[in-house]
């Protein structure tokens, strides 16, 4: 049974945990506050029952799970629990209070220098902890950051996957979030710990008050972070280089999480004091004015403006793009864009037409068909959109 957004109410318990209330809810599935029998609050993602029957799915699940067990520490909310096998697969972790970054800059406006260091610091502290158990976050943004009292935290493992792992079927799953996502991302590239840097750089020049790519649709977002310049205009001037080579177009060409560490904070010692004392609040904590709290996980969370669901399907060639997701069906080409709505689709037809290349037909209420042709860039790339349109295609109509 479904409970949530959509859902016949608040399930009692989940996997021995008391349901208290509902904290939010996407695409994927809800979040939960609930308790332990010993009175500690947890977070726990309940999937999508549609999601639930579909075996990629799981496989997918229990990475997430696999890769936020891994992680731990303090740069994560820690899984205390998890159940990928059951009939709608679970995950519990620590609730983590404090708000998004995303929510924090909404409510306390832009930071300045200082506090932007301190979060790049803290950000790729934790990329240098994540990337060193083999594993690429790929979908870094401010929705994805709590704010704690003792530090950022990086959440949403929901599509990290292992650095010398082979790819995971998506199942539909977003792979990233269209003005943070690296060019080999939105390529459709092997992507590596160098589109977490890119998404970093594109982080704080929100935190900064910007937006590294503009705004507008996925796609538009998706072409200028391939061919346009970052606008940094709101960043400091003395973190603009730094910001800059976070998002240079070429992977090789960004710093490490470790050589982001000297970048932000230079000068300190590579060892911490052997005298325990007790830091002072940092100073990206909430102040008093009333700030919107979210609590992790936040993958589930709203969709932000501009993104419908956080499952969508999206090939990318040269001079032709599909999106299909929560909104409908957009196909791009060199004469233009056209999006459809849902409500307006009769069907969508597709097949592989050779050995790289789907085509796909949208047909109308109307009577009126809008066909595209889309290569791949190798036949791998055809026969996982093959795999994941059916699926996409069942979710949505």
């Amino acid at each position: 049974m479904e409970y949530g957004a959509g859902g016949a109410g608040l399930p009692e318990s989940i996997g021995g945990y008391a349901v208290e209330r509902e904290l939010g809810a996407g695409g994927m599935g809800v979040v939960y506050l609930a308790r332990s029998r010993g009175g500690r609050a947890v977070a726990v993602k309940v999937a999508r029952s549609e999601l639930a029957t579909d075996p990629h799915f799981r496989e997918r699940f229990r990475a997430e799970v696999e890769a936020a067990r891994s992680v731990g520490g303090f740069h994560t909310a820690p899984v205390v629990d998890a159940d990928p096998a059951a009939a709608a697969p679970w995950l519990a972790t620590a609730y983590i209070p404090g708000p998004t970054l995303a929510a924090l800059i909404e409510a306390e406006g832009p930071m300045d220098e200082a506090r932007l260091r301190q979060l790049g610091a803290a950000l790729a502290e934790a990329l240098a902890a994540i990337h060193g158990c083999g594993l690429v976050h790929r979908d870094l943004k401010p929705g994805n950051i709590i704010m704690a009292s003792d530090g950022p935290r990086v959440l949403d493992f929901g599509i990290a996957r292992a650095l010398e792992s082979t790819r995971l079927t998506a199942t539909g799953v977003a792979f990233g979030t269209p003005g943070f996502l690296a060019p080999e991302q939105a390529q459709g590239l092997e992507v590596g710990g160098a589109a977490d840097v890119f998404a970093l750089g594109a982080v704080l020049v929100a935190a900064a008050g910007g937006a590294a790519f503009g705004a507008g649709t996925p796609m538009g977002l998706m072409y200028r972070s391939v061919h346009e310049a970052p606008d940094l205009a709101v960043v400091p001037e003395g973190l603009r280089p730094i910001v800059a080579s976070c998002l240079t177009k070429e992977p090789g060409h960004r710093p490490t999480p470790a050589g982001l560490l000297d970048l932000f904070v230079p000068g300190v010692a590579a060892h911490p004091p052997t005298v325990a004392v007790l830091p002072p609040p940092p100073s990206y904590a909430p102040s008093n004015a009333p700030v919107p709290w979210h609590q992790a996980p936040t993958a589930l969370a709203p969709a932000s403006p501009g993104t419908e669901s956080d499952i969508c399907f999206i090939a990318v060639a040269t001079d032709v793009h599909l999106l299909i997701d929560a909104a409908g069906v957009e196909i791009g080409t060199v004469n233009g864009d056209w999006l459809f709505a849902w409500s307006r689709i009769s069907r969508v037809e597709y097949a592989a037409e050779g050995p790289k290349h789907l085509r796909v037909v949208v047909r109308l209420h109307d009577g009126t068909a809008y066909p595209c042709l889309i290569a791949a860039r190798r036949r791998a790339r055809l026969r996982e959109w093959l795999a994941d349109l059916p699926l996409i295609l069942e979710y949505f109509s």
